[in-house]
């Protein structure tokens, strides 16, 4: 039975594993950090997932989080949509493909955090991805029709849509 110096003691702990993690850090980096094994940390950490999950008021508060975080994923989204349009009145394709590359990055990154939140069942996911995928071949075809009509732009755009996805080949149709 643990005295009640003890318990603050064991609480503290929790709450700086809890914290170390919050930030980022995972159970190695904790542990060295905070002196302690990596399984008393793997072992804290499970503690206060089971704390948090049984506890309404935490709950309530990942669920704001997770909403606000969400609204600010489509925020981010529709401004790289004003640099599109931005890039496309200006002529920069430059621009254009970057911020064309940043929404598929931010949507994907909104994507993991739902789906480490347990948001997302598997059939949601492979929707998602997909309609990930048709935009992106949508964007890719507005990207190599535009681009297709520069022949100094082709090459830099052909390396460009290459980095977003190595397997595919880039070619231009000729109109």
């Amino acid at each position: 039975m643990e005295t009640g110096q003890e318990l603050v003691e064991h609480i503290d702990m929790v709450n700086k594993v809890a914290s170390e993690y919050i930030k980022g850090n995972d159970p190695s980096a904790i542990a060295k950090s905070l002196g302690i094994t990596r399984n008393r940390v793997v072992g804290l950490l499970d503690e206060w997932r089971y704390a948090a999950a049984n506890n309404e008021a935490i709950r309530a508060r990942a669920r704001e989080a997770l909403a606000g975080a969400d609204k600010h994923y489509n925020h981010l989204i529709s401004k790289a949509y004003e640099v599109i349009e931005d890039a496309e009145n200006q002529g920069s394709l430059n621009s254009k493909t970057t911020a064309i590359k940043l929404i598929l990055d931010i949507e994907s990154k909104r994507l993991d955090m739902l789906q480490k939140a347990g948001l997302l069942e598997n059939k949601e996911i492979a929707e998602e991805l997909l309609e990930m995928e048709r935009r992106q071949e949508i964007l890719t075809k507005i990207i190599k029709e535009v681009s297709g009509k520069c022949n100094s732009c082709k090459p830099e755009v052909a390396r460009r849509l290459t980095e977003i996805n190595p397997h595919q080949a880039v070619t231009f149709n000729e109109s």
